[in-house]
């Protein structure tokens, strides 16, 4: 009994370490990916961090278009089509600017996990749960999804939509931190991760039309903001693509890049309309 005892000290303690790291990990910025200046396409160049760096992108779709992990992909959004078509049913945005994102999170994932990838996402053709620092399949940090939340109460917020979304996210329960998290993780119901991110979009629609310079044709822009959060949205007259580097197959992309290459394309168009 002592023995299984100490074993299970051993354990707590490892847990213990693991949430704590992840924690200062979050709070201290250590899980932040590098952003980059686009060469091809426009960005925030005045918006990103001083970790930026130049790097040369292709404009050509091809190089992610022919990948298997999009080929993966694109048979796993699929399955999701009636639920977001809901959200943005719900919410008025259009189901293609929903999965927009919802394509950059997924194709970086698949790209960074290459072993889950071959083991798991490919042979089931499923999409990627995130449950550590970014949430659910649309990669949304637990600070983001409260200032979500935060804005659809505050009447004086540059990003509030109106009291008929006040109480598009309220919660049932009374532990609002363990069910927020339920709901962005959960791998049978993906109806919040979708709910969430047509939220943050609408709210960034409504910060930038407010400011008299709507963005509600620049899915990449949308996306960029999408990726470099609330913070570094800020409304101009010259905005630009962006936001974190991912790298497919030796090509660079920006986040806002891939983003705008996805939508301009072919890809899934009679499934998720414009």
């Amino acid at each position: 009994m002592k023995r299984v005892f100490t074993i299970i000290v051993y354990i707590f303690a490892i847990i213990g370490f693991v949430l704590v790291s992840g924690y200062i990990a979050v709070n201290f910025g250590l899980t932040k990916t590098k952003g980059i200046i686009d060469g091809q396409h426009d960005y925030f160049k005045d918006q990103l961090d001083s970790t930026s760096t130049k790097s040369s992108l292709r404009d050509d779709s091809s190089v992610w278009i022919e990948t298997e992990e999009w080929l993966v992909l694109k048979e796993a959004i699929k399955k999701d089509a009636k639920v977001i078509d809901r959200v943005a049913n719900e919410t008025g945005i259009p189901s293609r600017l929903i999965v927009t994102p919802l394509v950059v999170e997924q194709m970086r994932l698949f790209f960074s996990e290459r072993e889950i990838f071959k083991q798991v996402f490919a042979p089931l053709k499923i999409l990627g749960n995130q449950s550590q620092f970014s949430w659910g399949v649309m990669g949304i940090k637990q600070d983001t999804a409260k200032k979500i939340e935060e804005n659809l109460k505050d009447s004086s917020s540059p990003w509030y939509l109106g009291a008929d979304f006040e109480k598009t996210l309220d919660f049932t329960s009374e532990d609002p931190d363990k069910e927020r998290f339920e709901r962005l993780t959960n791998e049978d119901n993906r109806y919040y991760s979708y709910l969430y991110a047509a939220i943050l979009l609408k709210q960034l629609n409504k910060q930038w039309k407010q400011a008299g310079f709507p963005i509600e044709n620049k899915p990449g822009v949308i996306a960029t903001l999408y990726n470099i959060g609330f913070n570094n949205s800020k409304p101009n007259s010259n905005p630009k693509l962006g936001g974190a580097e991912i790298e497919i197959n030796k090509t660079t992309y920006s986040f806002g890049g891939l983003a705008q290459s996805f939508y301009d394309s072919g890809e899934l168009s009679s499934e998720f309309t414009k």
